[in-house]
This record gives structure tokens, C-alpha cells and sequence, in this order.
């Protein structure tokens, strides 16, 4: 297959492209913008390939995506492209509206003009996969609130309830995207995935601003009490998951993608420092740098996906444990500092976001 991806450099978007580079014989056009965020060198790896092209354009931008679609032929759009950081939407969420519903829309609408023109068999295969977050369905039950709280789990059939400008943004993109399958026919395919961490992840998030903060001796600010539970899912699994959701998935369903991790937020940041004094040894244990902070506006309390529809229906789990997962990816940003310390330069030094009253 061609593929389109957009959002190719960000964190989920580069494990997709190494995903299909090194294990299909598909072809992937790039599409990113290049943000604070989106880096080339997440592709460094497969980045040589005669089966990989780039294209650095807004997927705000129409003529440049009717371009880019008219050239390379694509016979299926991945939607990764997307503001993606709950602090950075409070502080200004302008940006959010704006990549995030307006380049949705963008997007589909040029998709759509394209397939339209496709012949019929070419028409009939194509997909335009939007990858979107389990946040659009709020938050649940708390084992500290509901003894029975851990049978609530998000389906794929939960309400949309989002709590921050950023889930309300992914919520309106998939409600577009909905809209365009039924209204138009345009065979779309959405998942809704929990917290991916591992290799190459943009250090303003909780994993990677943990590890760093923590080599160099800075405090490890953790929000109210830290009890904050998420679903943790290793990118590569994702990468997988949407690879399968792509390929296998039926046009207009929608399928939650899980690790099976739930982890409350201090329990993550113990594993890290206990993983880290292993590996590169402090004369004061890490956890001595734990300090905790005022919580975040908004902030949910619990995320939890049941995965069983893609598991049961495209036959995927995840090949990551929590344990085996986290060990790997503080073992990359040990081996990778250079990196880390290449893409903080000039945009973000790791300072504290999303604080506005």
C-alpha cells in the first residue's frame, strides 16, 4: 500500500512509520509540520529508505494536502497530526481549535474530493484512519470513591464527556469524522488509545520529564497526591494495534486500544526511580526529589480502556508488560541524551505548563 500519515515525526506518529518501514513493503508519505514537537531524527532509522517520503506542510493548509493527495496517490490516510498536551491546551487552547477540529476537517474534506475521483476498485479499498485518545470519554469511578470502581472500564460505546480544551478538541475531530461516514460514505476507521510512553517522546510528559528531571538532580513535581490513574500502553504495541486497525478493521467502527496497565501517577514515578538507582546509581535514592504540586484544572481522575473488541474481533494484545515496557524505555533515555537534549533546545526547558487559573 501508499500511505498518507500525517503527524509522522510526533511521538505515536514515528513508531507507526518505523512500524510499517521495517516489518511491511508499503510506502509512506510524511506529512508533518514540524512543530516544537515533530522531529526528524524519531525517523533517523528507517528516514533512508526508497519507500519513505516527506512532506513538511499544515494539514490546515487545503491546497497543500489536495497537492500532496494528488501526487503520491495515497490508498489510505493515517490522522495522527494533532496538539496533543492537556497543560499546553490550558495555557492556550487557540491552537488546539485550530489543528486539531479546523484540520480534521481540512483534511477529511480534501480526502473526500480525492476518493470520490478514485476507480471503483481503488475506491471500494480505501481507509482514512483517525487516531484519537481515550480522554474524550472524561474520566471514571476512583477506587477511592467506588469499591467497585475497577469494573468500570472506557467501551467503545461510552458517551464522549471531555474535561479539557484538548479532549474536547479530539472529541470534536471524532465526531467529524463520524459525520463524514455516514453523511458522505468516506470509509473511516477511529481509535481511541490510553497513555503511550516509550522511546522518542517529547520530554513535557510525565515519563520522560520524570527520567530527565531526575539525572539531573531536579525536583520530580507530581500533581495533588499523585493517585491520578492511567491506562499505560508501550508505542510500539500502538503502533501495531493501528497497523492491524488499518488493514483489518471494518470501515465506520471504532476500536479502543489498551495496555491493561492501570497505574496510578506516584506508583509510575516510584518505578522510575527505582529503575533508574539501579541502572545509574545517585548518592540519595530518587525518590528523595518527589515533591508534590498544586494539581492540574480539570483533572481527571481515572482513564481505563477495555481493549476486549480489538483483541476479540482483529485478534491484538499488547506484547509489552508495564515492567518490561518501562525498563526498556529508561534504558533508551539513558542511551539517548544527546537526543533528548537536541529537541528541548530553544522551545522547552522542561518549566511547568498548563497553570492558568
Amino acid at each position: 500500500m501508499r500511505l498518507l500519515i500525517t503527524g509522522g515525526a510526533g511521538f505515536i506518529g514515528s513508531a507507526v512509520i518505523r512500524h510499517i518501514i521495517q516489518n511491511t513493503n508499503d510506502i509512506i508519505v510524511n506529512v508533518d509540520k514540524l512543530t516544537y514537537a515533530g522531529n526528524l531524527e524519531s525517523l533517523s532509522e528507517v528516514s533512508a529508505s526508497e519507500r519513505y517520503f516527506f512532506e513538511q506542510i499544515d494539514v490546515c493548509d487545503r491546497s497543500e494536502v489536495e497537492r500532496v493527495l494528488a501526487h503520491y496517490q495515497p490508498d489510505a490516510v493515517m490522522h495522527l497530526a494533532a496538539e496533543s498536551h492537556v497543560d499546553r491546551s490550558i495555557d492556550g487552547p487557540a491552537d488546539f481549535i485550530e489543528t486539531n477540529i479546523v484540520g480534521t476537517y481540512i483534511l477529511l474534506e480534501a480526502t473526500r474530493h480525492y476518493w470520490l475521483a478514485l476507480e471503483s476498485e481503488k475506491k471500494a479499498n480505501f481507509r482514512f484512519h483517525h487516531i484519537s485518545t481515550d480522554e474524550v470519554y472524561g474520566d471514571l469511578p476512583h477506587p477511592s470513591e467506588d469499591p467497585n470502581a475497577e469494573a468500570h472500564l472506557f467501551t467503545e460505546e461510552n458517551a464522549y464527556a471531555p474535561s479539557s480544551p484538548y479532549s474536547a478538541s479530539k472529541a470534536s475531530s471524532d465526531h467529524l469524522v463520524r459525520a463524514w461516514h455516514r453523511t458522505y460514505g468516506l470509509p473511516t476507521l477511529i481509535t481511541n488509545c490510553s497513555n503511550n510512553y516509550g522511546p522518542y517522546h517529547f520530554p513535557e510528559k510525565l515519563i520522560p520529564l520524570m527520567i530527565l528531571n531526575a539525572l539531573e538532580g531536579k525536583q520530580l513535581p507530581v500533581y495533588g497526591k499523585g493517585d491520578q490513574i492511567r491506562d499505560w500502553l508501550y508505542v510500539e504495541d500502538h503502533a501495531r494495534a493501528l497497523y492491524k486497525v488499518l488493514t483489518q478493521g471494518q470501515p465506520g467502527e471504532t476500536y479502543n486500544i489498551g495496555g491493561h496497565n492501570e497505574k496510578e501517577n506516584i506508583e509510575v514515578v516510584h518505578t522510575l526511580c527505582d529503575i533508574l538507582q539501579e541502572l545509574r546509581p545517585a548518592d540519595a535514592h530518587y525518590r528523595e526529589l518527589i515533591t508534590y504540586v498544586k494539581d492540574r484544572p480539570g483533572h481527571d481522575m481515572r482513564y481505563a480502556i477495555d481493549a476486549s473488541k480489538i483483541q476479540n474481533e482483529l485478534d491484538w494484545v499488547p506484547e509489552e508488560t508495564f515492567d518490561s515496557g518501562i525498563r526498556k524505555t529508561v534504558q533508551w533515555y539513558l542511551d539517548n541524551l544527546d537526543w533528548c537534549r537536541r529537541v528541548q533546545d530553544g522551545s522547552y526547558q522542561r518549566e511547568r505548563l498548563g497553570v492558568t487559573p
